[in-house]
């Protein structure tokens, strides 16, 4: 069954379209319902749940009277509201990121550059551990412990009978910077080369020695999906994060993605990188 999430980006994207075949630009059809142009931004993102009546609201203005299809759209909507996982963990989960979550469960492709941190499906409780522990703001034990658990359960997307490709490219700082301390980094890095074995996992390691290359200052994911049109690319923050939807961001990030990988070791390579890595602090610690 679909998530909420990818059920409001199907209903979105619908949205979107018929409103483009009334040939209404957003801030015209906001205007004419009485809403903000920001509303209906979120509506045809997907990044909102969405009221039944708004939604009736819109098929009127967009001229939908079929009554069949008046249904399922109002079916969608109610299945929509329904809570995915992840709200359990809304004690530990910023609002802001919760959209994120729940595209991640819907993905069918993830591509992923980091320039300082293991992508956070790829991160060993450990690993994830010392990170939440040197967070600015303060968290008590419990708390640390909510999202370790939490960011372990998000990885469970790789049992299901359809489990996404992923693709990261990592800068060599992020396995090179001992997060949580010799131990901690070996067993995460053991861990990724588990997972490009395992799984539908592809890992380019980006060497410093390559000088400039083509996202110098920023870490972005682009998130593709079996059954909504159009793909998102997800940038974080501190405290808050972007959602780019518009086909030149999506274009500009696509291509950065592509120049960086071919700047990056071949994955095979990268896997031997790691192994040698390994080995070279297992042997330093002992």
């Amino acid at each position: 069954m679909d998530s909420p999430t990818v059920l409001r980006r199907r209903l979105g994207s619908e949205l979107r379209r018929l409103r483009e075949r009334t040939g209404l630009q957003a801030k015209a059809a906001a205007d004419t319902l009485r809403f903000s142009a920001t509303k209906i931004s979120r509506i045809e993102s997907g990044q909102t749940t969405l009221k039944e009546s708004d939604v009736r609201a819109l098929l009127e203005l967009y001229g939908v009277t079929d009554e069949a299809e008046l249904r399922q759209f109002i079916s969608l909507t109610r299945r929509s509201t329904q809570r995915g996982w992840w709200h359990d963990y809304g004690d530990a989960l910023p609002d802001w990121f919760q959209t994120y979550v729940g595209m991640e469960s819907d993905a069918s492709r993830v591509r992923a550059y980091e320039i300082e941190l293991i992508p956070g499906l790829f991160q060993t409780a450990d690993y994830a551990r010392a990170i939440f522990r040197t967070s600015p703001s303060e968290q008590s034990q419990d708390e640390i412990e909510r999202r370790v658990k939490l960011r372990i359960q998000r990885q469970e997307i790789f049992q299901r009978p359809d489990p996404p490709a992923v693709w990261a490219i990592l800068n060599e700082a992020v396995l090179r910077r001992p997060v949580g301390g010799p131990d901690v980094m070996n067993g995460q890095i053991l861990h990724l080369i588990d997972l490009a074995e395992k799984y539908d996992v592809k890992i380019q390691v980006l060497p410093l020695d390559i000088g400039t290359h083509a996202s110098m200052s920023c870490a972005f994911h682009i998130l593709s999906f079996a059954d909504v049109p159009g793909e998102v690319v997800y940038v974080e923050a501190l405290t808050s994060s972007l959602y780019l939807e518009r086909e030149s961001d999506i274009a500009h990030h696509e291509l950065a993605f592509t120049r960086l990988s071919e700047s990056a070791m071949r994955p095979q390579e990268s896997l031997s990188w790691m192994q040698e890595l390994a080995a070279e602090r297992h042997g330093r610690d002992n």
